[in-house]
């Protein structure tokens, strides 16, 4: 984003990274900062595993990661890559061989833990298996699961401890001749991580995965997600991130949106901007929200709504989005279309109303950039 921006404030500068490729997703680099999730469903479970890889597609994540912590996972792995929409990591814990088996079943990534997968030489192993199936490989440090050697050292997970393990294996890699690379460094305690991250970034090039690890239950997880890595994001780190949640898969690709969206980093669907309601709203403002956002659910095209209960910051609030409502009294409010008044509406009827203007608004965007385009 240029500095000489309209709104500089809300600049972020990226960090600068090099670019990999995960699959046909690139990760790094200038690319869009991508949404990842992880399958809960047995691996084995082939049929349950494709359906939620799909699900999680169709609510936005751009690669998802499937553990693969035995041999008759890696053989399922198989069928689901052959089955699925997006780049497939396979998550590789304790047995070298799983990650070798897993490229060869044609995962685009594999994600191994340092501090558990063996010696170097078993590593080196899983780079050549790498290599050969054009796989790239993400370095996945834990604080609950660093090397003997370095809790003896450092007497406790902290982040000096977790990124002298990624940059140790960094090494290992690169000495292999092995650049096919992303890193995390992963703690659920929010300032351990981000002392960790903001270290990495400082010291290596490679593209940064991230994400506050065990993060807990859906609301308590978005909250201590979105400060983690909020901060992180905003202050220019972070080429692909993760919200690990207690929690259905398609809700950590939610969340990972809305902070996205958030900082004006990545756009998708509708983003509504809506009042907390009180004793002035001229409609039932949380119903509406709630119905909203189920409705709209089916848009992908970047753009606002506006909903607000009444005319303190209404206008003010639709003057900036695509397509607004605003409450007044006698049981009806105002529709604003890209930013100026249009018409009166009755609350009768307004859910159907306003999700036929957003549907048509999604359409004139999309023409318009098809327009452009040519």
């Amino acid at each position: 984003m240029s500095l000489h921006s309209i709104r500089p404030w809300r600049d972020i500068p990226r960090r600068k990274s090099r670019q990999i490729m995960v699959g046909n997703v690139p990760v790094g680099g200038d690319a869009p900062i991508t949404v990842q999730t992880m399958t809960n469903t047995l691996t084995t479970d082939v049929a349950a595993t494709i359906q939620q890889v799909q699900a999680a597609a169709d609510a936005g994540a751009d690669i998802v990661r499937v553990s693969v912590p035995d041999e008759a996972s890696s053989k399922a792995l198989r069928e689901i890559v052959r089955e699925v929409s997006v780049p497939i990591v396979a998550d590789i814990h304790f047995h070298y061989k799983r990650g070798i088996e897993a490229a060869e079943a044609g995962a685009a990534c594999l994600r191994i833990n340092p501090g558990n997968i063996g010696d170097e030489k078993r590593v080196r192993e899983v780079i050549k298996a790498a290599r050969d199936h054009n796989c790239s490989i993400r370095i996945g440090v834990n604080a609950g699961s660093l090397e003997r050697h370095l809790l003896e050292k450092y007497g406790e997970p902290c982040p000096d401890a977790m990124v002298e393990s990624g940059l140790d294996h960094i090494n290992i890699l690169q000495d292999n001749d092995f650049h096919e690379f992303k890193i995390s460094c992963k703690a659920s305690d929010v300032f351990m991580a981000a002392a960790a991250y903001q270290q990495l970034a400082d010291a290596t090039d490679a593209p940064i995965h991230l994400g506050i690890t065990e993060a807990g239950g859906l609301m308590s997880g978005t909250i201590k997600s979105a400060i983690g890595l909020g901060n992180l994001l905003w202050s220019g780190i972070g080429d692909t991130i993760r919200v690990s949640l207690s929690a259905d898969p398609v809700e950590e690709v939610k969340v990972g949106y809305e902070i996205l969206k958030s900082l004006g980093l990545r756009h998708r669907g509708v983003n509504i901007i809506s009042c907390p309601s009180c004793a002035r709203q001229g409609f039932d403002v949380i119903k509406t929200v709630e119905a909203l956002e189920k409705r709209l659910e089916h848009i992908k095209t970047p753009m606002s709504l506006s909903i607000i209960g009444c005319v303190v910051n209404g206008p003010g609030e639709a003057l900036m989005t695509d397509v607004g409502f605003t409450g007044g009294g006698a049981g009806s409010g105002m529709v604003y279309l890209a930013g100026k008044q249009s018409h009166k509406l009755g609350n009768e009827g307004m859910i159907e109303h306003i999700v036929e203007q957003v549907e048509e608004r999604a359409a004139q965007i999309e023409a318009e950039a098809v327009k452009a385009a040519e």
